[in-house]
């Protein structure tokens, strides 16, 4: 069956992505490790010892990172839907992190404590309707807030995809009113003709 233009160009784009090379090269899963790489470097969120969720993992680029960055002593708890390979010093679970029971097995492994980081890559499905891409984006925001609510430590950070748009504004205002500091950055490996930034939401009110 012969692929599409559209699918043909994209193949083309990403093999010919230095990042993607990259990754291949340092044994990355994936050519998104690198934008949680420069995140850390210009905002010294990981640090040894310390205990992260990682919302919407697969296939495991950022909690790679994560996980070599908070050594043995600590410890990243990965989360998704889709099935994620082992990695050292992450622990994985597979469902929908809204569920009762996936927030029971996350508070059950979180035995009384929070989080010290929370990072998201998480994207949309993308249906190429514009309109419905960007609400289900900001929707997926919503829902990463709320558990940060639960499960972050005050003091701590979050740091999370997000597509400006419509919502994006709006969303941005309730982190602030939830966080000390709002940040946006656009790291390297974030394609420039993408509306994909991150936002680094620092000081949790709790």
């Amino acid at each position: 069956m012969a692929r599409s233009k559209s699918s043909a160009s994209w193949l083309s784009r990403h093999l010919s992505d230095p990042f993607v090379k990259q990754a291949q090269k340092d044994g990355y899963r994936s050519r998104s490790a690198y934008k949680l790489v420069e995140l850390n470097d210009k905002e010294k969120l990981i640090r040894p010892g310390m205990r992260i969720m990682d919302l919407g993992s697969a296939p495991g680029g950022w909690s790679q990172v994560a996980g070599k960055l908070v050594g043995a002593k600590g410890r990243v708890l990965a989360t998704d839907i889709l099935p994620m390979d082992s990695l050292p010093n992450v622990d994985f679970i597979q469902g929908d992190f809204t569920d009762d029971a996936i927030v029971d097995k996350l508070l059950g492994w979180l035995g009384g404590g929070k989080f010290d980081l929370i990072v998201s890559d998480i994207a949309p499905n993308i249906t190429g309707i514009a309109v419905a891409d960007q609400a289900s984006s900001i929707h997926f925001l919503e829902l990463a807030l709320d558990t940060v609510c639960r499960t972050l430590r005050p003091g701590a950070t979050f740091v999370a995809k997000m597509f400006q748009g419509s919502g994006s504004d709006e969303y941005l205002k309730e982190l602030r009113q939830h966080f000390d500091k709002v940040s946006i950055r656009k790291p390297a490996a974030s394609r420039k003709e993408s509306r994909e930034v991150y936002v680094v939401a620092k000081g949790f009110k709790g």
